[in-house]
């Protein structure tokens, strides 16, 4: 992916320097072990906040601490500021050009270690995630590494589409789309909240192929190899795949993202079509 040189975003909040602070406390249901383990991949991979699972498993961080700022961790900063720079040019001109309308851009917040969010703690166990009470998209960019030494799924492009994947949520809630999912999830059972879950993060998956698609023939900056890339990275994050890893056997009513094949085949949809009218998850005849 072609990315240096280029205009970072200025919507960026850096949190890095200080840490946020999570109380460790007593297990929830003595996990620990392989247990752990599976839980801190899956919910890492799922956007998913383990943080209440993982209390007394160690102390996940003190109240407040000083962190590092590595060489690594300043390349991969520019390279999120330049991703979200990309998304924020592509989503004005997808709303203005398909829906008439503006489009307001989330802050992304960079952390290290631990932050706080009114969606509740952000750590190394929750991985990306996007926060629809502030409208902001929370990242370690430490999770680029765990997700190409631990799942396979290297590369700059793969590392921008779960950033795109992020966005796509706020694309999402400022279309009302997410509002609506998440209050009937409220009043459903776990199988159809589940199902619904589904559905929103297969059509992230979709507008983040329009932002792949858009961002080639608007930056140029797609290589050869990258839309691979992220087909990988949708394979690796599949609900099935993460499933198998953690030495489980695959339970579809269980699943809140999709499957490898269901996130690769959206995510190619919308890399195809570059509609939004396409990625309408909610209607389709099949996931």
């Amino acid at each position: 992916m072609k990315w240096q040189g280029r205009r970072g975003s200025r919507n960026i909040e850096d949190r890095r320097r200080s840490g946020g602070g999570v109380r460790g406390g007593k297990a929830v249901g003595g996990v620990g072990g392989v247990g752990l383990l599976a839980i801190v991949v899956i919910g890492y991979f799922l956007g998913i906040d383990v943080t209440p699972l993982l209390e007394g498993a160690g102390d996940i961080s003190s109240s407040s601490q000083t962190v590092e700022i590595t060489q690594a961790d300043e390349q991969a900063a520019q390279f999120v500021s330049v991703t979200l720079a990309d998304t924020e040019e592509i989503w004005t001109e997808v709303f203005s050009e398909q829906l008439g309308g503006e489009y307001i851009p989330p802050i992304l917040v960079l952390y290290k270690g631990v932050t706080q969010s009114p969606c509740g703690s952000a750590s190394g166990a929750t991985g990306p995630f996007y926060c629809p009470g502030d409208q902001k998209v929370y990242l370690d960019t430490a999770f680029f590494t765990t997700m190409s030494r631990q799942l396979g799924a290297g590369g700059d492009f793969a590392q921008a589409y779960v950033v795109a994947h992020e966005v796509a949520h706020h694309v999402q809630n400022e279309l009302g789309i997410l509002g609506q999912a998440n209050a009937y999830r409220a009043k459903a059972s776990q199988a159809e909240s589940n199902a619904v879950s589904v559905m929103i993060e297969l059509q992230a998956d979709c507008f983040s192929g329009i932002w792949a698609k858009m961002a080639d023939e608007k930056f140029g900056s797609v290589e050869h190899g990258d839309i691979r890339e992220a087909l990988n990275a949708a394979k690796q994050i599949g609900d099935d795949t993460l499933q198998r890893n953690a030495g489980r056997v695959p339970q579809p009513h269980t699943f809140t993202h999709g499957t490898a094949e269901q996130r690769q085949r959206w995510f190619a949809t919308g890399y195809k079509t570059g509609a939004l009218d396409a990625c309408d998850t909610f209607s389709a005849d099949r996931l």
